[in-house]
Formats: C-alpha cells, sequence, structure tokens
C-alpha cells in the first residue's frame, strides 16, 4: 500500500517523482503470501496466507495453503495441507488432511488420513482405524472400525461395519471390477500389438 502526502506539505513537489518511482515498484513486484510462524497460537480471519506454523491455529473465513499445528480449528475457511493432531473443520474446504483425530462438518474435504475420523459432507477418501460417515457422500472408505448413517459411497472396505450405507461397490465387487478391468485392459494390450506390431 502506497501512503498519500498531505496537499499542504511543503516537500510535496520534491517527493512526486519518489512516490511515483515507488508506486510503479511495488506494483510490478510479485504479490507474495504471508508466512506465519508462532510457538503458541495463531488466529486468522479474512486473511490469505501461504503457511501457517503454530501449536493452535484458529482460522475463520480465511484461505491457507499449509497448515502444521498441534490443533487446528477450521470454519468457513479453506487449507490446501493440514498435518497436525486435532483437526476441528465446519463448513470448510480441504484438500489434504493427516492427522491423529480429524471431525469434519460440512464442507468438501479431499483425502483424509487419521487415526479416528468422523466426517460429514462430501469427501473424497477416508483412510482411518476408526471411522464415523454421517450423511455424506464418499468416494472412498477404508478403515477397521466403520461406523455409517444415512451415507452413500463408492467404495467401502472395512474390518467392521455398523449403520445404515448404500455402497456401489463393496470388496467383493471391486476385487471383481479390478480383475475384470485388468483382464480387458490386457485383451485391448495384446490386440494392439497384434494390430499394429507387425510390418
Amino acid at each position: 500500500m502506497v501512503k498519500s502526502e498531505p496537499l499542504s506539505s511543503p516537500s510535496r513537489e520534491a517527493r512526486d517523482g519518489f512516490y511515483a518511482s515507488r508506486q510503479e515498484t511495488i506494483m510490478n513486484e510479485p504479490e507474495e503470501l504471508p508466512y506465519f510462524d508462532s510457538p503458541q497460537v495463531t488466529n486468522l480471519s479474512h486473511a490469505d496466507v501461504q503457511s501457517v506454523h503454530a501449536e493452535l491455529v484458529r482460522m475463520h473465513q480465511a484461505d491457507a495453503e499449509t497448515v502444521t499445528a498441534d490443533e487446528v480449528e477450521l470454519v468457513q475457511s479453506a487449507a490446501g495441507n493440514i498435518k497436525a493432531n486435532h483437526v476441528n473443520a465446519r463448513q470448510s474446504g480441504l484438500a489434504m488432511v493427516n492427522a491423529g483425530e480429524v471431525l469434519v462438518q460440512g464442507g468438501a474435504t479431499g483425502f483424509i488420513q487419521a487415526e479416528k475420523a468422523s466426517v460429514s459432507g462430501y469427501t473424497g477418501a477416508v483412510v482411518a482405524g476408526s471411522a464415523e460417515v454421517h450423511h455424506s457422500m464418499v468416494g472412498y472408505v477404508a478403515g477397521k472400525d466403520v461406523h455409517v448413517e444415512d451415507s452413500r459411497t463408492v467404495l467401502l472396505l472395512a474390518r467392521n461395519i455398523n449403520g445404515n450405507v448404500t455402497t456401489l461397490l463393496d470388496t467383493r465387487s471391486a476385487l471383481i471390477a479390478g480383475l475384470v478391468g485388468g483382464l480387458f485392459a490386457g485383451i485391448m494390450l495384446l490386440l494392439g500389438r497384434m494390430l499394429f506390431g507387425r510390418k
């Protein structure tokens, strides 16, 4: 931001050239997002940052590319990559989360890897030791213990499954689909070599 001088300043004419060149320099520099490194608590509101590192990170209507913390709380925010022990997100967009415990309420999440995960909303994939899926659309769920309530998944792999779930592919169907897909790809490759491999 360029500060303007008052019109009554006696040296205004002498400084016009300096401020014009300074303004041109600032406008030509690429915009870089700030980096926050705090050992304690970082609160972000209505801000866009590149990287945040702290023990506790709270975000409200903020965006961050990378968040590394012991605990992360997000409300109506977005984050690209989160590494934390505890993540609590409400109505937020998350690309990738790697955490001990994850609680996502609403919003959209790309990939979650955690010891314990509880999600609602739209999620691409959840890989967890214990997973709870509530009123969600999830592409892929894998875990030892999975509890599902009124949700839809494309593929569900679990040792123990509890609840009400609509799955497009279960473990057996996924195995059959993989075998059929591999067989079809092998046949097409063989036909391609037979037809176009001869001179």
